[in-house]
């Protein structure tokens, strides 16, 4: 049975869960405050977090490198307030979880299968990243406002 806490629970879900889920994750994490908890998981876990997300989220101050990656159903016993799905493949298989109240699907393109040399795949991860992170503080802005609906 899962026990109410005073402090919403924000899940972000992905297929891999080894870069986007991780990136946001993060990124909210920081721009909330404290004044909401947040996790990531996926729909098929990868097994580990990808390096390069670690990499670009500490050029921006952020640091993922104790994240671990999770399924999804590992949070099926817990009150999730807000599901935010960041890829289509976890926006179609994603579960409804207890006390959820909302539900978002923001896509945003898999850096993991970005090619080329070292330079065009941190390109992509940059891109990504700072596509995540003006979305994710956005969404964290409004909550923290009050000034948008969770």
């Amino acid at each position: 049975m899962s026990t109410p806490t005073s402090t919403p629970l924000i899940l972000v879900l992905c297929t891999g869960n080894s870069c986007r889920s991780h990136m946001a994750e993060g990124i909210l994490r920081a721009a909330a405050g404290g004044h909401f908890r947040v996790a990531s998981a996926g729909s098929k876990p990868s097994g580990y977090v990808h390096p390069l997300a670690i990499r670009l989220l500490s050029e921006i101050g952020i640091d993922i490198s104790a994240h671990t990656s999770k399924h999804m159903d590992d949070f099926l016993g817990q009150d999730v307030e807000t599901v935010i799905t960041v890829c289509g493949n976890a926006d179609q298989v994603c579960p409804r979880y207890p006390g959820q109240v909302n539900r978002h699907h923001w896509p945003f393109d898999d850096p993991a299968h970005a090619a080329g040399s070292e330079e065009e795949r941190l390109e992509v991860f940059r891109r990504v990243r700072d596509e995540i992170r003006r979305v994710f503080e956005a969404y964290a802005d409004g909550r923290l406002d009050g000034s948008s609906r969770p």
